[in-house]
């Protein structure tokens, strides 16, 4: 028998006023242009103190906070973004990223073909790493700058390359969502992407062919073999290693490490890292420095935001008021059509408020799982939709971090005389989050991709 509700001053108002909080608290920071998550924390502090005001009993509700946190499945997720910064961290140290742009120099790339590259190169190094937030942070500050050099429009570039950085969040194995949705769902990481195949390889079809066509700008000079080398090449080993491990439906952890352990011992033994890089200790720093320690501080800021955001997610599901949202939308015949549209709709609205794709299925999932074996949908299908409808919204609206990011990263083409990317434009230029947009309509609406 589940324990009574949270009892909370204002009833629903008051248990959905914390959110209200942190959404202000979010666009303000947006809007004085503050992509770090870590600013974050204090909005997301302010929230739980109100949470805690209003709730009648106030150590129940630090109790759930931090049963919410505790979830294992949020423990894989903190897991995965600390060891996914890691690998990120030893993957560019060692030149893998610079390797791809020194192959789209040598193809003699510009204009809109440089933007379907940068794309493309993204791609592939946020579905390596799975994390979108990772390779905005890498691939940005390379890719964008050569707008100026090779006659691409740098706002299309720019939503290119937030593209290619939604296109790893949306299909990689180690991906965040991939990893929440497929565990809500209790169904395999293996087979869950390979599902998922049918709705993003058209997207991203799609947006290739977008910024091919649309990503020319004022003519410039050839000038981006200067920011690549093909020394990091071998590295390509790594990543292709991971996803073969998680295919075969190894653990996720396992994976991880054993790419951690490959990563160091491939860049150590081609010269592309010192074995000083990985520990060091600077005299009269008091302080060991480090490529690992760089890349778990990487996983920190983001860690951090999910814990805190998770447990105030946390007490709005303990008052109730979750569930009788969500039980609103579930009314109604189990047909699976309608089910789907339930699934998506719900989800959306919890990414919508909690500005937070996989806080967002750790809401819902639970829901999604049973409203979809009512209707007899395959748990591929149900972790899909999922999937697909948060990498939506939060890579589109100028209020979620990876827009904001985007637009930091831009701040890298000044000394090229390149103007900073609002995060409106760069969402609105994310062809490829757009695409899936029309997949998910297409796949509810026709029942493309039911039988999974």
């Amino acid at each position: 028998m589940s324990p009574p509700a949270l009892s909370v001053r204002g009833g629903a108002l008051g248990a959905l006023a914390p959110f209200a909080v942190f959404l202000a608290g979010v666009g303000w920071l947006a809007l004085s242009g503050a992509p770090d998550e870590r600013g974050f924390w204090p909005i997301l502090l302010a929230a739980l103190a109100l949470g805690l005001a209003l709730a009648r009993d106030r150590g129940r509700y630090a109790d759930t906070l931090l049963t919410g946190m505790a979830q294992p499945l949020v423990m894989v997720m903190v897991l995965a973004w600390l060891l996914a910064g890691v690998l990120s961290t030893l993957l560019g140290s060692a030149g893998f990223v610079q390797a791809l742009v020194w192959i789209t120099a040598q193809l003699g790339l510009s204009g809109g073909a440089y933007v379907m590259a940068a794309f493309l190169t993204c791609a592939v190094v946020s579905t390596s790493t799975g994390t979108s937030f990772g390779t905005i942070l890498i691939c940005g500050p390379l890719l964008y700058p050569a707008a100026a050099g090779v006659g691409a429009d740098p706002v299309v570039l720019a939503g290119a390359i937030l593209a290619g950085a939604t296109f790893g969040d949306s299909i990689s194995p180690i991906s965040d969502t991939t990893i929440a949705s497929s565990g809500t769902q209790q169904v395999d990481i293996g087979g869950t992407v390979r599902a998922r195949l049918k709705y993003v390889l058209p997207a991203g079809a799609v947006a290739a062919i977008a910024y091919l066509s649309l990503g020319a700008g004022a003519p410039g000079d050839a000038m981006a073999a200067a920011a690549g080398s093909p020394r990091g090449l071998p590295m390509i080993v790594v990543p292709l290693a991971i996803i073969a491990m998680l295919l075969a439906k190894r653990h996720l952890v396992e994976a991880l490490l054993s790419g951690i352990v490959l990563a160091t011992l491939l860049a150590l033994s081609l010269g592309l890292i010192a074995p000083a890089q990985l520990l060091r200790v600077e005299p009269g720093s008091f302080a060991a420095k480090s490529l690992i320690i760089d890349g778990l501080e990487r996983g920190v800021g983001v860690s951090v935001f999910t814990l805190l955001l998770v447990g105030l997610v946390a007490g709005l599901e303990a008052s109730g008021t979750l569930g009788r949202l969500v039980g609103r939308a579930a009314t109604g015949p189990a047909r699976p059509a309608r089910a789907e549209a339930r699934i998506v709709g719900v989800v959306m609205a919890a990414v919508l408020v909690t500005t937070h794709s996989v806080v967002a299925i750790l809401a819902v999932g639970d829901y999604a799982r049973r409203a979809g074996e009512a209707a007899g949908l395959g748990g591929y299908r149900r972790a899909n939709l999922l999937d697909v409808a948060v990498c939506t919204w939060p890579f589109l609206l100028p209020y979620f971090l990876p827009t904001i990011l985007m637009s930091g990263a831009t701040a890298s083409g000044a000394d090229a005389g390149l103007p900073r990317i609002s995060a409106l434009d760069a969402g609105l230029w994310n062809v490829y989050s757009w695409g899936l947009l029309v997949m998910l309509a297409l796949a509810v609406g026709t029942g493309y991709g039911r039988r999974e």
